[in-house]
């Protein structure tokens, strides 16, 4: 992992759900990102939901995104 790179970390099922609800969505719903990425934990297989965290300004954001082939 690069300094520069923003954090990625595997949600659980129980996080997954509700991330869902949450938002009111289905999880094809989700931006995606390919399971070769690079910047993706170990062990992620397609279909698990990956949180990003993004830092600026003083702020974090959180983005969120499926795994795909």
């Amino acid at each position: 992992m690069h300094v520069l790179q923003p954090k990625h970390s595997k949600l659980k099922p129980e996080e997954i759900n509700k991330l869902l609800e949450k938002y009111n969505i289905s999880i094809s719903q989700l931006p995606k990102i390919k399971l070769k990425d690079a910047a993706l934990p170990e062990n992620c297989e397609v279909g698990d939901v990956i949180e990003i965290e993004r830092k600026g300004k003083g702020k974090t954001a959180e983005f969120f995104r499926v795994v795909v082939v």
